[in-house]
């Protein structure tokens, strides 16, 4: 039980550091920076339901059939990203903020950030009391979706009147509650045996939301020519195919 203690608390600080990604616009211009967002987002698509539907539905069907309390908690996750982004006004976006794609006010996207990964640190911390490898390939699609998250984050915060520097100190801060996420999560483990399995299926339906609702939307919506739409591509099926060969890891 210690080992699981130490690899979640150890993953949601290297999430949590993440947050830090924003130090690369310092330097990177933002014709470069959005360019490559786009790539890192498709990784970031295929990531979520690769672990969705290679790690995440599998594991909760061990227990037993595809029965409908598992399609309700998956709705439920679902559910509960639609209720994050549309009553707190926040949303996973990755496109650079301008007049021309305006977010929600500064400390509105804060305070929703806060409760994303909060969500976070609950999946991971979660998906480590099944088993090590299994936190492992859930951290690793948290890390591929929270990069570009985190740059359009910073972005949210700069476009707010913010800082560089106070905009890296609130974005990190809101990614420390990724750690009470996994504590609590990992509480409740011992705990209670059953919350686990509600854990699971839900945390599927929130990364199929993500990825489903806000990632493929924001590919759709740039006008590509096919070179770049085939690198896109190729991105999501790596991220599908990374977090496919994390299953021999199990």
């Amino acid at each position: 039980m210690i080992d699981v203690w130490l690899y979640s608390l150890a993953s949601v600080a290297i999430v949590s550091l993440i947050s830090l990604v924003g130090i690369l616009t310092f330097s990177l211009k933002e014709e470069y920076l959005k360019r490559g967002v786009l790539y890192l987002v498709s990784l970031s698509a295929g990531g979520l339901f690769g672990d969705a539907f290679v790690h995440m539905i599998p594991e909760a069907l061990e227990e037993g059939e595809f029965g409908i309390h598992v399609s309700m908690l998956i709705l439920l996750g679902i559910t509960s990203s639609f209720v994050v982004e549309k009553f707190l006004h926040w949303r996973h976006c990755h496109i650079p903020t301008s007049e021309e794609h305006p977010h929600s006010f500064a400390y509105m996207n804060l305070f929703g950030d806060a409760v994303h990964n909060f969500i976070d640190g609950l999946i991971i911390g979660g998906s480590y009391l099944v088993t090590l490898p299994f936190g492992a390939a859930t951290t690793l699609a948290v890390i591929f979706h929270e990069i570009p998250q985190e740059i359009g984050d910073f972005g949210v915060l700069r476009y707010g009147g913010f800082t560089k520097y106070r905009a890296l100190a609130f974005n990190f801060s809101t990614a420390l509650t990724a750690v009470f996420g996994a504590i609590v999560a990992l509480s409740l483990g011992v705990l209670a045996q059953d919350f686990i399995p509600l854990l699971i299926p839900f945390a599927a339906g929130n990364f199929i939301y993500i990825a489903g609702s806000d990632l493929i939307p924001e590919l759709r919506r740039e006008e590509e020519g096919f070179l770049k739409a085939a690198l896109q591509l190729a991105a999501f099926i790596l991220g599908v195919l990374i977090l496919l060969s994390l299953i021999f890891l199990e």
